[in-house]
């Protein structure tokens, strides 16, 4: 499960909280919040955590392509 340090646990919750409120005019807070904040975290977590990783993935391939690019343009040719 995806852990959250204290500060941005407290503040997860007060969005939250403040979200509820104002989309749904749903008052949830202490513990209510917290516990939905860990079945949010235990559920989405890992989806978002693995698109994560792929779109990380994505960016060093393109990065790692143009690596190989430059050094393929370094490549000294012999005369002929």
């Amino acid at each position: 499960m995806i852990q959250l340090d204290t500060d941005s646990r407290q503040a997860a919750q007060a969005a939250l909280s403040t979200y509820l409120k104002a989309e749904l005019d749903i008052e949830v807070s202490g513990f209510d919040a917290e516990f939905l904040i860990d079945f949010i975290a235990r559920t989405l977590g890992p989806h978002f955590y693995n698109q994560g990783l792929r779109d990380a993935q994505g960016v060093m391939r393109e990065r790692l392509e143009t690596i190989l690019e430059t050094v393929e343009d370094m490549e000294v040719r012999p005369q002929t």
